[in-house]
């Protein structure tokens, strides 16, 4: 029998319907408004496993109205600690191709969110390292048994959105020796390290935003190419990797400090 309370969820932009047996979906009020959708729960290799689409079932929540906050809230109200959370992501370096796969090691704000902390007193959130490791290594792992071109660590700057970069922009990511970019790792990943959640970020790349080697920009319809190409084959693997992760007690996450 899987055990009743998920600790494992897939934090995603594609959906996970029909992958987990005994689905059911549940509705978490929470003090920061509704989550994007409701929250799938349901099992596989018998461990309780839980899902939430982060832009809606119908892909119609932009990035910058995702509300982050409630998403988090609500999973770690069920009794998730870990979340695995893949999110579509351009490459700022030509031999980060596209249909790969970067597990980032480290992050960069720039999307200037305030609605990223659930703290409005003198609390202080160590973030030196944004992802866990222990879920990096197990999608490495995984995903490369599976056959996937697998990147081992990388910085991935978190923009706000809705548009994409400019030239000028993408140029200057690239000189700071980032190698990806998106719109949905931040503030997620902060708001989990609050909640002493392990939060570790899957990016499949969908495109080259418009870096100076790429013939063409970057565009809603390239992204959507790349993930729907991409799709059945890394949430197949990325389940296998939460059923793992499911097994095995999540050590304890430092979550804040205090300063004076």
């Amino acid at each position: 029998m899987p055990d009743t309370q998920p600790t494992v969820a897939v934090l995603g932009t594609w959906g996970y319907y029909g992958l987990l047996d005994d689905a059911e979906q549940v509705q978490v009020d929470t003090p920061y408004g509704p989550t994007s959708d409701s929250i799938v729960l349901g099992s596989s290799g018998g461990r309780r496993l839980a899902y939430l689409t982060r832009t809606g079932r119908h892909r119609d929540i932009p990035p910058h109205r995702i509300n982050a906050r409630a998403n988090i809230w609500a999973l770690h109200s069920l009794g998730v600690r870990t979340i695995l959370a893949p999110t579509p992501s351009g490459s700022l370096r030509p031999a980060i191709g596209v249909g790969s796969v970067v597990v980032p090691d480290q992050l960069v704000d720039r999307t200037g969110r305030t609605d990223d902390t659930f703290h409005d007193d003198d609390v202080h959130v160590s973030f030196a390292d944004p992802f866990c490791v222990r879920g990096r290594q197990a999608v490495v792992s995984t995903l490369r048994r599976s056959g996937w071109v697998v990147n081992d660590g990388g910085v991935m700057v978190a923009i706000r959105g809705p548009r994409f970069s400019t030239r000028a922009e993408s140029r200057w990511y690239a000189a700071q020796g980032w190698d990806l970019i998106s719109m949905t790792p931040y503030p997620e990943a902060a708001l989990a390290r609050e909640l002493g959640m392990s939060y570790t970020c899957i990016a499949l790349v969908t495109d080259h935003d418009v870096i100076s080697d790429t013939p063409w920009p970057v565009t809603q319809d390239l992204v959507r190419e790349g993930l729907d190409a991409n799709t059945k084959r890394l949430r197949e693997a990325l389940l296998q990797v939460a059923i793992e992760l499911a097994g095995k007690p999540e050590p304890a996450t430092p979550a804040h400090g205090r300063r004076s």
